[in-house]
């Protein structure tokens, strides 16, 4: 593709294929990120991130590297482009890709929150009125059960019957149970909001917790073979890998200096420069 026909590619042409582009996905939904679209006039240094050509400007967005057509100002802002120093480049590549997946772990980590949340107020709300609750608690118990693949009713297996042998014990040990179960659900929202930030922390701590919990789910399989089961482990299975490989935790694969580094290649104005098309500028 000549120079010429690279400036007058579609928006989203690029030299990057073969790849799902998360900078496409993000500019579905918050816009192009655009630079210059105020200003005067366009100076040969400015070809990085702006280009005339037809009677049109053609900007390029920061985020998914697409050549936008737009015309002149009728009201100029400024004067120039603005330069390096003044731009802020939006998230892409692999620090973008990386907010996408985590992120999408944290929502199911709130999701596990809200879920072990409402069971550990169930709990306490049980030690007070055990008489008056005590058959709607089942009820909602063995139905959540049997929603989540397990057998319903008293079978003498399952949750329903670890439930029951709770709820008959002393009420210091339902206040136990109620508060092993809220910790839980605590330790779900840190890791969610540690992971929406994308905090180093979060990662190791959702590893370790994940890892874990591996163990109970295989158990659980090994009794009763059910689909949501099978969906659970293989979901935390990925979560697992994708932590220990793709994020290199405890030093696999360089560890948190070649993330680093990794991250700094696809970060600011060096990684606008390496990408773009019909120039060199990515190798100075």
């Amino acid at each position: 593709m000549s120079s010429e026909e690279e400036l007058l590619a579609p928006p989203g042409a690029g030299p990057r294929r073969g790849r799902l582009h998360y900078e496409l996905l993000g500019c579905a939904r918050g816009g192009h990120h655009l630079v210059g679209q105020d200003a005067a006039r366009i100076r040969p240094e400015d070809a990085m991130v702006v280009r005339e050509g037809g009677g049109l400007r053609w900007h390029r967005c920061l985020r998914c590297d697409g050549w936008i057509p737009l015309p002149p100002p009728d009201k100029p802002g400024r004067e120039h482009v603005p330069g390096p120093d003044e731009v802020d480049v939006p998230l892409r590549g692999k620090p973008l890709r990386d907010r996408y997946v985590l992120r999408l772990i944290a929502l199911d980590r709130i999701l596990h929150f809200a879920v072990l949340g409402v069971l550990a107020v169930a709990i306490f709300a049980f030690v007070h009125e055990r008489q008056t609750l005590s058959g709607p608690f089942y009820r909602f118990v063995d139905a959540l059960q049997g929603a989540l693949g397990g057998r319903t009713g008293r079978t003498g297996t399952g949750l329903l019957d670890e439930v029951t042998k709770a709820l008959n014990a002393r009420p210091s040990t339902l206040w136990l149970v109620g508060a092993v179960v809220a910790g839980y659900a605590i330790l779900e929202g840190v890791e969610a909001v540690g992971l929406w930030l994308a905090k180093r922390w979060a990662e190791y701590l959702t590893f370790v917790a994940t890892t874990v919990l591996l163990v109970p789910e295989i158990y659980e399989l090994s009794i009763r073979v059910s689909a949501l089961k099978i969906v659970t482990l293989l979901i935390n299975l990925a979560v697992v890998i994708y932590l220990l490989f793709a994020k290199r935790l405890f030093g696999i694969r360089g560890g948190g200096r070649a993330e680093a580094r990794e991250r700094a290649l696809d970060t600011g104005w060096p990684a606008l420069a390496r990408v773009l098309p019909g120039s060199n500028l990515g190798d100075q």
